[in-house]
């Protein structure tokens, strides 16, 4: 343990190597000295956009989840409407974006609600998520990778959802947990 500054970085990079690189994502090879001294190895999957996330949550406290079938992890999985943010473009382009391609939905009002690391031991992926409210209905418009499913649910059945298991993206638990949190404290007036 570093006693005298721990912001310190710890680790020592020998050598380096992108073993891996498309249009999303770079897999980088680190041989490393690590905090104890030893030589090791480190794998770093870097993401080129950042994620967005958005809860929409209307008058009487429903809020919309996407259904899709993640290849990923080889099941179906519920979530708040999500994308990618290229990093030259405000994330709250990206969220507003997200929001009408997978829902439909425009809001009035907006509030970011954090950010979060994600995965953070291999990857530097960084997430946005906000709170759309004011909320009015267009057309859909979901990429061609997506086959979507939604659902207009109550808040309290999502919170469900994160605690029966049924809901395990992490952008998406954090965000309805914010969400929850801001309301319980009186500090979200919608």
């Amino acid at each position: 343990m570093n006693e005298t500054d721990p912001h310190k970085n710890p680790w020592k990079v020998i050598d380096e190597e992108i073993v891996y690189d498309n249009d999303w994502i770079s897999v980088t090879h680190y041989n490393v000295i690590n905090p104890g001294g030893g030589e090791s190895i480190y794998g770093k999957v870097h993401f080129k956009n950042q994620g967005t996330g958005v809860v929409a949550l209307d008058d009487e406290m429903n809020v919309w989840l996407v259904g899709q079938y993640r290849f990923t992890l080889n099941e179906y999985s519920w979530e708040i409407p999500e994308g990618g943010c290229p990093v030259n473009e405000n994330p709250l382009v990206a969220a507003k974006r997200e929001l009408l391609e997978e829902t439909g939905l425009k809001a009035a009002r907006w509030l970011i609600l954090g950010t979060a690391h994600l995965s953070n031991s291999i990857t530097d992926e960084n997430s946005v998520f906000y709170l759309a409210t004011e909320l009015t209905q267009h057309e859909a418009a979901p990429e061609e990778t997506e086959e979507l499913c939604l659902k207009k649910i109550p808040l309290k059945e999502a919170i469900e959802m994160i605690e029966s298991g049924e809901i395990t993206d992490a952008v998406t638990i954090i965000a309805l947990q914010k969400v929850q949190l801001l309301l319980l404290q009186g500090k979200l007036k919608l």
